[in-house]
């Protein structure tokens, strides 16, 4: 059995090659949720919706986002009624107040569908209403993960870090915002003065989640602060990943990043925005996979390779490499952990 902690791009890539190597019925993907938010009165759960996606074969690969080839007819109704209607010129975030009434799960992360800044597909947007009606209806996001799941046909399991709300929340100089606010709605323009993770001192990992920890565990080239960084917050998490065999692949070439704003947000929190500020900030983390350009010396144990992943054979690449790095930890998981490849 596997584990990976997932975001919304970086572990997701590295699925394909894991499903080459491992069975699919071995692995879980345990993915961040602290992006999630209420727009328009739907749950729209970005990182859980990558994996679905993905793994459903339906993932739109250019952007990362959405439902490849979907339409966009609501969205662009949704346009057209704000500026004919002059509802303030474009997309709006509730008043501090609305942001703790309603859904318990959207807390904190409540935003007006009035010119939604968030491109959603008519598609995609089936999905959200889906899983907002099985929610109102008494079911755990848990449960409504696996539902979906099966409605893409997919035969990993796929957990939510938590059933409880948690949300990324970044201090700008233009203020406090949601993750998606600032990167989606600003394009991850205003300068990071820091990032917390609202809710995690009370929202619980699943007994699910807690069990999936104690297999070794992989984290892809996501990013360490808004991506792992809300699910390692969790009470009891980073303890679990101290005790099992952990894996990492970093997201960035020395202090080149692959994607996203992973720079600004480790400086952000107080680490280099580099390799070894990945290292530092995953002090659980076992052995590392860098890739074969990046000189950074760890104090542990390192697998190098070209981690560029653009396709399949790329992502058998690299998840071949953190395999090799598994095999270099010196610690076994509860449940002990003989992954056949």
């Amino acid at each position: 059995m596997l584990t990976f902690l997932a975001g919304g791009t970086g572990t997701p890539k590295l699925l394909a090659g894991a499903r080459r190597l491992v069975d699919s019925d071995r692995l879980t993907v345990v993915v961040n949720t602290g992006d999630d938010i209420e727009l328009g009165g739907l749950v729209v759960c970005p990182d859980l919706d990558t994996v679905l996606f993905h793994e459903g074969g339906v993932l739109d690969t250019d952007r990362w986002w959405g439902i490849a080839d979907d339409t966009h007819e609501t969205n662009r109704e949704l346009h057209r009624l704000a500026d004919v209607a002059d509802l303030d010129g474009g997309p709006q975030y509730l008043a501090a107040d609305k942001q703790t009434s309603g859904r318990e799960i959207a807390r904190w992360r409540r935003f007006s569908g009035v010119a939604e800044f968030m491109t959603i597909g008519d598609r995609d947007r089936a999905v959200h209403i889906t899983r907002t009606s099985l929610l109102d209806s008494g079911f755990s996001l848990t449960e409504v993960t696996e539902t979906l799941a099966d409605c893409f046909d997919i035969d990993l399991t796929v957990l939510p870090m938590s059933d409880d709300p948690v949300a990324t929340m970044i201090e700008t100089a233009d203020g406090e915002m949601h993750f998606e606010e600032y990167w989606v709605g600003h394009g991850g323009t205003p300068d990071v003065r820091g990032v917390e993770f609202r809710g995690s001192d009370t929202a619980e990992p699943t007994d699910s989640v807690r069990n999936a920890l104690t297999d070794p565990v992989i984290i892809g080239p996501s990013n360490p602060v808004t991506s792992i960084g809300p699910i390692c917050a969790l009470d009891g998490v980073r303890e679990a990943l101290a005790s099992t065999p952990v894996v990492a692949v970093s997201p960035f070439i020395e202090d080149r990043v692959f994607s996203g704003p992973a720079a600004e947000l480790l400086a952000a929190v107080g680490h280099e925005p580099n390799t070894r500020g990945v290292a530092d900030a995953y002090p659980f983390v076992d052995a590392f996979v860098l890739d074969t350009d990046d000189t950074t010396d760890l104090s542990r144990p390192t697998v190098r390779t070209d981690t560029e992943i653009t396709d399949r054979d790329d992502s058998e690449r690299v998840m071949r490499a953190a395999l090799a790095a598994l095999d270099r930890v010196d610690k076994p998981a509860k449940k002990g952990w003989a992954v056949d490849v």
